[in-house]
């Protein structure tokens, strides 16, 4: 026979009860009306979810011990469900990690359109705040099944929020995740769809899917123009609600960047420089206040760096060392040291000069933490494929233990991101210099293959 379990109300009268405490003390102890405390025990009002914590914490139990219950008795059985009451347990659910308590109360509220709109808002509030995004996906994960037959902006927007959620480190999941979203970008408001496009064009760049690169980078460009020509023609406004990450031309001259990028990488060298071209002239700008300005003058740097590693990459390697010089004074190099080291594969260029130049900074490589989409995605991939080319130069030129080093590194990387390609090239690499490695490099790649079997990678070279 199944056992009954205690209402909340028993519980309470029972803690008190057995540990000789009045209604009036312990109403003390938790800081509660003694008149509403009577109430509740007797059955006669209605429990929050702010008084039930009130009350476990005074009882000295985990938060949550009664959640269950509360859903049971204060929402299931409820004459009718009150959104001012179960948003604030919600939330706490959200707090506490309590996701199956979510998942229960949401099955009872989507069946009722009126609710849909409500918990669309929790969820976005909860993204926003950043620290419950698994709270956040469940809400979202729901609100886009109850509107999956809408094609509406909202299932739009929660395919959005989901595609930002699930990107991650792990590249094979995250090539799954954006086609997932791909379909429904062209539903989203205008302006949150230029932000889409830009985090899937980073997306796709980190997975070297050239031509998504550049398709999303120019649905970015023509919508990008579209909204600046009315906005500044039509003197219409933005939606108050509505904010982009970054000015709007921003998103037209990084548009044209991307696809230069896109263009180099597929070798179209002379269209890449078209949209270089387009990405430095900013005369159409309307705009002159500072933070506009600040961005003018980024994308005329971009635009000249860019245009080195075009020239270098067709084979002009005459501006090498005009671009070393330039890249000296950057921050960040290794996008550029990447650049350098596949045109000296490219070209059969001797690098070490430019290398040893820059071995403290090579060294001193930390992986930037940050929230935006390229520095997520972009840079580790660039990382990898850096020791990738690295141990290439380096085999060679018949550097077989430090080129093995780098091999490790490259392919270890390769694995901690789950990029497939890179993967199978690393091996594809080790298997053409096999006849050189060490036996302990030998043994490690014994479990490489195995690894590489059981998850089945092509092995091929690129």
């Amino acid at each position: 026979m199944e056992e009954i379990t205690p209402m909340i109300r028993t519980e309470i009268e029972k803690y008190l009860k057995q540990n000789g405490i009045t209604l009036t003390e312990f109403s003390h102890i938790i800081d509660l009306n003694v008149g509403t405390l009577s109430s509740i025990v007797t059955g006669n009002r209605s429990l929050s979810v702010n008084q039930l914590d009130r009350i476990t914490a005074g009882m000295e139990l985990p938060p949550d011990y009664f959640y269950e219950r509360y859903i049971e008795e204060c929402i299931i059985e409820s004459p009718s469900l009150h959104w001012r009451k179960i948003s604030p347990f919600l939330y706490r659910c959200a707090e506490l990690g309590r996701l199956d308590c979510i998942q229960c109360v949401m099955s009872l509220l989507l069946d009722t359109s009126m609710y849909i709109p409500l918990l669309f808002e929790m969820a976005e509030d909860l993204f926003q705040k950043g620290e419950y995004q698994e709270a956040a996906t469940c809400l979202y994960e729901n609100v886009a099944e109850s509107e999956r037959k809408q094609h509406s902006e909202r299932l739009a927007l929660c395919q959005y929020r989901l595609f930002s959620i699930r990107i991650g480190k792990d590249q094979a999941q995250n090539l799954q995740t954006a086609a997932k979203f791909e379909p429904f970008v062209d539903r989203l408001d205008e302006i949150d769809q230029l932000d889409a496009l830009k985090d899937l064009a980073n997306v796709y760049r980190s997975l070297s899917s050239w031509d998504k690169v550049y398709k999303f980078s120019r649905q970015m460009y023509q919508l990008g123009k579209i909204q600046y020509d009315l906005a500044h023609n039509a003197k219409r406004e933005m939606k108050p609600e509505k904010k982009l990450s970054r000015p709007l031309f921003v998103y037209i001259a990084y548009a044209e960047l991307m696809c230069a990028n896109a263009c180099d990488a597929k070798g179209d060298h002379e269209q890449a420089k078209e949209h270089l071209r387009g990405s430095a002239d900013l005369s159409w700008v309307k705009e002159s206040d500072p933070d506009t300005l600040h961005w003018i003058k980024k994308f005329q740097h971009w635009a000249k760096i860019n245009t080195y590693v075009n020239r270098i990459m067709s084979g002009d390697i005459s501006v090498l060392p005009d671009y070393v010089e330039y890249m000296a004074g950057e921050k960040e190099i290794f996008a550029e040291l990447l650049n350098i080291i596949e045109v000296a594969n490219r070209y059969n260029v001797d690098v070490d000069h430019i290398l040893q130049r820059f071995e403290p900074q090579i060294a001193a490589y930390q992986e930037p933490s940050s929230s935006d989409m390229y520095t997520q995605q972009v840079l580790p991939e660039e990382y990898v494929r850096f020791w990738y080319k690295m141990a290439k130069y380096s085999l060679n030129k018949g550097r077989y233990p430090y080129g093995f080093e780098c091999l490790i590194n490259a392919f270890e990387k390769a694995v901690t991101i789950n990029h497939g390609i890179l993967i199978a090239n690393c091996i594809g690499l080790f298997e053409r210099y096999k006849a050189y490695a060490a036996p302990e490099i030998l043994a490690r790649y014994d479990l490489w293959e195995r690894n590489d079997q059981k998850d089945g990678f092509n092995l091929s070279d690129g």
